[in-house]
């Protein structure tokens, strides 16, 4: 939207500069995106005055003037013919850019006489296309600034051009009216009342209007028209055209200018048909498609079915609310027209504009929204200018249908605003605030006037209010608490423990993932889903037909990806929800982390293995100590059927209590996954974690004895089938308050031992904490490991 100084100054009686109004525009939320000043590139003009002049002594068309200047008389060669004594002239010193001839000046020398600048026509400075002789002006004072004297004597030579973003609820701001309204109510001056015009009518129209009855709900509210004959059509007035100009339109006929001037001035499209093309009647109506017709742009469209049109006896004549037909505009012979206001259906507007590919100044408002109380009043008000402009008689106005009511009234209540703003802005202020836009208070409660589409509520009046007090005005303020010292924790636990075990497996030097939650059928039967209670309805594709059941679904798709792109050693992790049907409960989180590949790249050290069970092993204990798990668990087998039976383990409190599962994934798994080589994994669900019986911040005393420790190994024989998990859980469990650890430290198969045969070494660590142990207290411990793992094994200590 552009508009002029001088054009909002004939809505707003204001003083403020053009900086002024910007800002205040930009505050309002009518961003300011260009402000074209003709002023600035006028600034380093001054006035000086031709006291002499005569012949160049080389050349008969230049003359050598001194002329008077506020820094003294100056020696100037110019060569426009009305260069003569007494005149008062526009002088560009040494130094000052000229915009007109792309040129900055300087002392320079022709035909051996030296000048010191140059006299300007209005072509060089950019006023107008003059350039038959240099300016002349009828008043001035030497030294006299050139943009002061226009100011004054010429202000639409210098008018500043502003442009501004409008928002798609704010049509009243298309209007020059509408934005000078805002800034009426900011402050920045007075709305200057609005004349309103009533010719009186001379005789009947000629030409009536109707409105079908399947068009009048969604396609034409009300339509007026008045004939005016006897108009004498030409090129516009001067302030008309400049002001057309100014914001980027053709000045073409006073006609046609007019109906441009009010689209802009008061958001209201008009139209006029030429009264002598029209045959009969004018009927609204909906297209039956396939009608051609051929728009003001000279372009032939074809209408769709539905679409709003007007038409006479010989068929369309104008598409509704969006363009005129070449038919019936108008031109230079035009002596009798039909002028049109309307109220559109905003929605038809737009769908029809966009099915065709026009835009134009009409539509753009129309669909918008314009103001429908103003309706029979701009019929008036242009009755008023066309006959000002043009001459002629008017009619009486014909109307078809009726101005819809779209009165409505919402609650003002200043305590919520102050609330909800967090200002302190006094309820007198708010009042005056909505009665300066518009609003009409009855009581506490606000009419919405009918050009303000965008207020359907009472948090419409509070963004009102606080628009026009603006926001810029805000205080920040801390907000206070509600119990004084440190604020209480506010993540969960185990958004906590999520946090800490995406935390830890990052620092284990794995990459996260994002992967999304859905997977293809094949894939998820692979890790126990794929079934109908996890089948989405409506997936996005067919490969994400399915909740995935496992993270490690999406891991190995990733590790797919990159291996293909030649990564073949990775470390990913992803923290994120599974799925096991569509109910709310059956959600739960997990943590999963794959390696695939080797532990690093090749060096000369040969440190570069393939990634093993006991990789996936240590990660999965560290995550778990990052979120609190106990330290004492068990490693039990029997995992899920995607790991590999013989190389993986489940970290347990107990058999139905599972923490953890790590180890190698299945080679069918992977084959048909894509995934090459080695790839081991581990799964942590942070849910099953019990909560720590102490729940404070402070890490409890360490708990070290002062006592030796003692060490002692044992051997036993056992059947080669016996799980070493097996005997060591045993052993660990003759005496647990003694018994720190148990580990495996070696095994023996075949030689003495026989067939089906093996032995396994362990080392059990005792730690007294009260007293040192002596031989009969060691020997008693021994014999129950021996006892206990005999029991569980049915092996035998080995000789």
């Amino acid at each position: 939207m552009k508009f002029t100084l001088s054009w909002l100054k004939d809505h707003l009686d204001t003083s403020a500069s053009v900086d002024e109004i910007c800002e205040a525009l930009t505050d309002l939320g009518l961003e300011v995106e260009e402000v074209f000043n003709p002023a600035d590139r006028l600034k380093a003009f001054t006035l000086g005055k031709v006291t002499h002049a005569e012949q160049h002594p080389d050349a008969d068309r230049l003359r050598v003037c001194t002329v008077q200047t506020d820094e003294g008389s100056k020696q100037i060669v110019c060569g426009a013919p009305n260069a003569r004594t007494g005149i008062t002239i526009v002088l560009c010193k040494p130094g000052d850019y000229v915009p007109g001839i792309d040129l900055t000046l300087s002392v320079g020398k022709i035909r051996g006489v030296e000048s010191h600048g140059m006299m300007a026509s209005e072509r060089e400075l950019e006023l107008s296309d003059e350039h038959d002789g240099i300016i002349e002006l009828p008043s001035g004072e030497i030294g006299e600034r050139f943009v002061d004297w226009l100011a004054e004597n010429a202000p639409e030579k210098v008018d500043p051009t502003i442009e501004i973003a409008i928002t798609p609820n704010r049509p009243d701001a298309l209007g020059v009216r509408g934005i000078a309204r805002d800034l009426a109510a900011r402050g920045l001056g007075k709305l200057k009342p609005m004349e309103k015009h009533l010719p009186e009518s001379k005789f009947s129209s000629p030409i009536g209007v109707t409105i079908d009855e399947d068009t009048r709900e969604n396609g034409c509210f009300v339509f007026a028209g008045c004939y005016i004959k006897g108009v004498e059509n030409g090129p516009s007035p001067e302030w008309l055209q400049q002001r057309l100009k100014a914001v980027g339109l053709r000045p073409i006929s006073k006609l046609v200018d007019i109906t441009n001037f009010f689209t802009y001035d008061r958001n209201r499209p008009l139209h006029v048909f030429d009264a002598g093309k029209v045959s009969g009647d004018l009927r609204v109506h909906r297209a039956k498609g396939g009608e051609a017709f051929v728009g003001l742009d000279e372009k032939t469209y074809t209408l769709g079915a539905g679409q709003v049109v007007i038409s006479d006896e010989n068929g369309v004549e104008s598409i509704a609310g969006i363009m005129g037909g070449l038919e019936t505009g108008c031109t230079m012979e035009t002596t009798d027209v039909f002028l049109e206001a309307a109220y559109w259906d905003h929605i038809q507007i737009a769908m029809t504009g966009r099915a065709l590919k026009i835009n134009s100044d009409a539509r753009y408002r129309n669909e918008r929204g314009i103001d429908p109380g103003y309706n029979m009043q701009a019929i008036e008000d242009a009755t008023a200018m066309i006959l000002e402009l043009c001459g002629g008689e008017p009619s009486n106005v014909v109307i078809a249908g009726e101005v819809p009511d779209v009165s409505r009234a919402y609650k003002l209540d200043a305590k919520r605003v102050q609330s909800l703003v967090g200002m302190d802005i006094p309820e007198t202020q708010q009042r005056q605030t909505l009665t300066a836009l518009g609003f009409k208070l009855e009581g506490n409660m606000a009419q919405v006037p009918s050009w303000r589409p965008d207020v359907l509520g009472e948090a419409d009046l509070v963004e009102e209010v606080a628009r026009i007090a603006s926001l810029t005005k805000l205080v920040g303020k801390p907000l206070t608490r509600a119990t004084a010292g440190v604020p209480k924790q506010i993540l969960l636990p185990l958004q906590k423990r999520e946090q800490a075990a995406r935390r830890m497996a990052a620092g284990l030097g794995y990459n996260e993932c994002v992967t999304y939650s859905f997977v293809d059928q094949k894939s998820a039967a692979l890790f126990g889903g794929g079934e109908d209670t996890t089948r989405l309805e409506n997936p996005i594709s067919s490969e994400m037909s399915h909740m995935r059941p496992d993270l490690l679904v999406g891991l190995l798709q990733a590790a797919a990806r990159n291996q293909a792109r030649g990564f073949a050693d990775l470390a990913l992790f992803e923290v994120g929800p599974v799925f096991s049907g569509g109910e709310p409960g059956e959600q739960a989180l997990q943590v999963s982390g794959l390696l695939v590949g080797k532990t690093g790249p090749k060096d000369v050290h040969g440190e570069s293995r393939a990634v093993d069970v006991y990789d996936a092993k240590a990660d999965a204990e560290a995550v778990l100590a990052a979120i609190g798990a106990p330290a004492k668990v068990q490693v039990m087998r029997d995992g899920p059927g995607w790991w590999h039976p013989g190389r993986h383990g489940k970290i347990c409190l107990g058999p139905k209590k599972v923490l953890a599962i790590f180890g190698e994934l299945h080679p069918k798994v992977l084959r048909e996954m894509g995934v090459k080589g080695p790839a081991v994994a581990f799964t942590v669900w942070p849910e099953e974690v019990p909560e720590a019986r102490n729940k404070s911040a402070t890490r409890p005393a360490l708990q070290a004895s002062d006592l030796q420790a003692v060490e002692r190994d044992f051997a036993f024989v056992v059947d080669a089938n016996v799980e070493a998990l097996t005997l060591v859980n045993a052993a660990a469990g003759a005496d647990k308050a003694l018994i720190e650890k148990v580990h495996v430290f070696d095994e023996f198969i075949g030689g003495s031992l026989g067939e089906g045969k093996k032995s396994l070494a362990i080392t059990v660590r005792m730690q007294p904490q009260d007293k040192t142990l002596k031989d009969e207290d060691i020997e008693a411990v021994a014999a129950k490991i021996v006892e206990k793992v005999t029991k569980a094994t049915g092996g035998s200590l080995r000789g």
